[in-house]
């Protein structure tokens, strides 16, 4: 994606949702650190309580709704950041935006988030956002995305280029998940993560499952969209690593770089060393 990565383990979005904590984040080793998800004012995000431990599992499942201070309160922190780490910013729209008018929320982030960040992250997966998933449907995707690569264009010249990579579902329907990858490679798409938490689960409570109970949903995604997208195509795995053997798996199923998020929640920052020290 034109990114020289020191190393292939990066922060996923969610863990520094404002840009609030990057510096000292980035001397964790992390190749690269993704913050938010942003959105174009600030909302607090779903009622409480909307994160939920499930201990024995090492997972977690979080209705959060993208909680944040707003994307200019994060593009302030970056500008003052010192931090040396390939930064990506994640953008969504808020929850009182229709979905006939997300098209203005993710365009007014990204002018914002281009100018300070190394890539944006379009995240159309969040199950904890009435109807986003329906950005990942035939009938809205290729309008958001030929939109975002447009502005991706007249911003060039400006600011250089900064890769659009997209955040997906990993509970795509087989027709879904195809229309996307084509999609994705007519309209020169930089790079997909794989994949955002899922809904697959018996959980009483709403929202998305990460952690152990995601990784082999997760993989199974990884292992359909790399047959559909080829071998060269830059996928970022997320979902489900906890240890340095799921970090492997993720690499051996085709993954250029991988994702922590709920991994760090229980083992902490060593697990970061421990990844890096097993290559």
């Amino acid at each position: 994606m034109g990114l020289d990565f020191p190393n292939r383990l990066g922060l996923s979005a969610g863990m520094d949702k404002n840009a609030d904590y990057l510096d000292p984040l980035s001397y964790l080793g992390f190749a690269f650190i993704e913050l938010g998800t942003l959105t174009p004012r600030a909302q607090s995000g779903n009622p409480k309580p909307r994160l939920f431990r499930l201990t024995k599992e090492e997972s977690l499942l979080n209705n959060m709704g993208f909680n944040n201070k707003g994307i200019d309160h994060a593009v302030l922190n970056l500008k003052k950041s010192r931090s040396r780490a390939i930064v990506g910013l994640s953008i969504g729209k808020n929850f009182d935006t229709p979905l006939e008018k997300a098209l203005e929320d993710y365009i007014y982030c990204f002018e914002k988030a281009y100018p300070v960040s190394d890539y944006i992250a379009v995240n159309i997966s969040s199950p904890n956002t009435k109807d986003l998933r329906q950005l990942e449907s035939e009938k809205h995707f290729s309008k958001l995305i030929t939109s975002i690569k447009k502005r991706q264009e007249d911003l060039l010249g400006q600011f250089g280029y900064k890769p659009i990579i997209l955040k997906l579902s990993p509970d795509l329907t087989h027709k879904d998940l195809e229309n996307i990858c084509k999609e994705i490679l007519d309209k020169d798409i930089d790079g997909i993560i794989c994949a955002n938490t899922t809904i697959s689960h018996n959980y009483s409570k709403k929202g998305g499952l990460s952690g152990r109970q995601l990784f082999e949903i997760s993989n199974k995604s990884l292992i359909s969209f790399r047959s559909y997208l080829g071998s060269s195509f830059p996928i970022i795995a997320s979902g489900g690593v906890v240890s340095p053997k799921d970090y492997k798996k993720k690499i051996e199923l085709g993954a250029n770089l991988v994702q922590l998020y709920t991994g760090m929640i229980y083992k902490g920052p060593t697990l970061v060393i421990d990844i890096l020290n097993s290559e």
